[in-house]
């Protein structure tokens, strides 16, 4: 026997093809872990060795058996995030508590100077007065101070505590005021300065605090000071409960760092602003392509993060920064929570923000560099393939009912390639930066979360929402009853389905808002991404030359890309599907087996 083994080192896995050349080209077998390190980097040496161990033991065979291991040219991509205009939301003169608590008591706005429980006696009767209360003081006591005060005539119009007992003590009062509790950092609340209190009914949303002229209203604001408390409205929006209060001139420091302008090299030079927006970068691009690096102005954030992207690539490939060139960028408006300077509760602004993903390219010695250490790991001689988006091309074409010509679309973690082959058997292929991994980072900054696997679970798997202990609604609708009764901390919650288990999502969107920032994520990255790459490779540049497309790599296992990316090519009259390589893997291992086909090729000298 005559075994070669074929590896595709890609950004989320690495898959694995072995076949018997003695005769004719036969595969045995195959198998896919998950990549260690960056795609690209020495660091890819333990995950391609754990993939061989694991094929080879399929057939019953040794790796050192192995009379050739062929492994892909793997370029490395980066996505990061540049904001667009602040990295801290602008608050002059201004604090806030908007955290949301879940027992708010009462209802209404209130306005007035903040001042603590223990004051009450001090004021005048006709002073507007929100009062502080801090956890110290239990709510019998509080309520019962609350209610004498109110009988001597204060005019206490909302407020503010640090404990959960916001409907206990509005349940105590002979008035019925605005309070918002669970505020954690009662003691940096101002004292005698003016403040606001809202809270909207159940199931409502407070509509004054959150309207940019409701806040000039209240604290009788100038047009320019009214453009300063934006941030503020907008962090409020949708939240049952608010308060806004103003603080001494210079307590709260502004500081803005310019979103800059990305300088793209190709044909020519253009500059674009970062806050003119993805769709104007991504025209610039295409002015200038095909590209050859990209900067960042200096001392801006875009800067910044076009150098980091560099930095990094430097250290994990051992080379000098100046040689790593950029040679594609995607570019996805999208939204990032940003702390709000001046909070109280650590609260979050969504700002607008401009998503990069960049595709570094960079010389061919990492991946010498891998296979030298490979073929000293194995003592099996190491090829380096061709280029992925080539060996998808032969790999894909083993997939039943295809033909030349043909296009494939090898959607990855973290890059797109396409590749068009014509009926001579010639390759045209292009590689674009953003894939899986990108709109696994929208999704996670969008919503706010902490955790990249709850966002990549919520990308992959469909969501629901717990209406009983027995039952579940999708979120196309349909619902599903259980015999056993489901875990009670799941109760009304939204739950992303996997399929042993359902996964809670720690966040107050509702079910419809996150599979909007889901599919919109992927609209934004998977199909911006197919249109340009066929465009680019398609006979005259026109979609409509193409006939068939076929869907290699991870995302063509996603249970709605491959829906969206038929119906957008559809306009085209373009016929697209997932692949099914070798009749069997389905989408999966293209590029491992078109190393294997290729090598196959070559020693028959076709």
């Amino acid at each position: 026997m005559k075994l070669v083994a074929g590896v595709d080192i890609g950004n989320s896995t690495t898959e694995v093809a072995i076949a018997d050349f003695d005769n004719n080209l036969e595969f045995l077998t195959s198998s896919m872990v998950k990549t260690t390190g960056l795609k690209g980097t020495v660091d890819n040496v333990m995950g391609v060795l754990l993939a061989l161990k694991e094929a080879c033991q399929n057939i019953n065979i040794p790796i050192v058996k192995l009379d050739a291991i062929c492994i892909n040219e793997a370029t490395p991509v980066i996505g990061d995030v540049a904001m667009e205009t602040i990295t801290e939301t602008i608050i002059t003169e201004s604090t806030m508590i908007g955290h949301n608590p879940d027992t708010p008591g009462g209802i209404g706005v209130g306005t007035g100077k903040t001042v603590f429980l223990d004051e009450l006696e001090y004021i005048h009767g006709n002073e507007e007065v929100i009062c502080v209360i801090p956890k110290s003081i239990d709510f019998e006591s509080a309520a019962k101070r609350l209610n004498e005060a109110f009988k001597k005539g204060i005019e206490i119009t909302g407020a503010v505590i640090q404990g959960d007992d916001g409907v206990i003590i509005s349940n105590r009062l002979g008035r019925k005021i605005p309070i918002v509790d669970e505020v954690a950092y009662i003691d940096k609340v101002p004292m005698g300065m003016l403040a606001a209190v809202e809270v909207a009914a159940p199931g409502k949303t407070i509509k004054v605090l959150s309207n940019p002229y409701g806040l000039a209203t209240v604290f009788k604001l100038s047009p320019e000071e009214t453009k300063h408390v934006i941030p503020i409205s907008r962090a409020l929006i949708g939240n049952r409960s608010a308060v806004v209060i103003r603080t001494p001139e210079g307590d709260v420091k502004e500081r803005v760092i310019p979103a800059g302008k990305l300088i793209l090299m190709g044909t020519k030079e253009n500059k674009i602003g970062i806050e003119e927006g993805s769709s104007a970068i991504m025209n610039s691009l295409s002015k200038v392509w095909p590209l050859k690096d990209v900067t960042g102005e200096a001392g801006t954030n875009v800067g910044g993060m076009i150098e980091r992207v560099r930095q990094i690539m430097g250290e994990l490939t051992e080379q000098e920064i100046e040689e790593i060139k950029i040679q594609d960028i995607l570019a996805v408006d999208t939204f990032i929570p940003q702390k709000v300077q001046g909070g109280l509760a650590e609260e979050f602004a969504l700002e607008n923000a401009v998503a990069l993903a960049a595709m570094v390219k960079t010389s061919k010695l990492p991946m010498e560099t891998i296979a030298k250490k490979l073929q000293m790991e194995t003592n099996v001689k190491v090829l380096i393939g061709g280029v992925e988006a080539n060996m998808a091309v032969l790999g894909a074409l083993t997939t039943p009912g295809t033909d030349k010509p043909l296009v494939i679309l090898d959607i990855g973690g973290g890059s797109t390639d396409s590749a068009y082959i014509d009926k001579r058997g010639a390759v045209k292929s292009i590689h674009h930066a953003g894939a899986g991994e990108m709109v696994t980072m929208l999704i996670k900054s969008e919503l706010g979360l902490e955790d990249y696997n709850l966002a990549e679970d919520i990308k992959k798997h469909p969501l629901a929402k717990v209406e009983s202990l027995f039952n579940i609604r999708y979120e196309d609708g349909s619902v599903c009853f259980f015999q056993k009764p489901l875990d009670s901390s799941l109760f009304a919650r939204n739950v992303i389905v996997k399929k042993d288990e359902m996964i809670p999502i720690p966040t107050k969107h509702t079910l419809e808002k996150i599979k909007i920032i889901r599919r919109e994520a992927k609209s934004k990255v998977f199909v911006t991404n197919t249109i340009r790459a066929l465009r680019d490779i398609a006979p005259n540049h026109d979609l409509r030359t193409i006939d068939f497309v076929v869907l290699v790599g991870g995302s063509a296992l996603d249970f709605e890309i491959p829906e969206m990316i038929s119906d957008e090519l559809s306009h085209y009259g373009v016929v697209c599907g997932s692949g099914n390589i070798r009749g069997a893997e389905g989408p999966r291992n293209a590029v491992a087996t078109g190393l294997v086909i290729s090598y196959y090729k070559s020693l028959r000298g076709n």
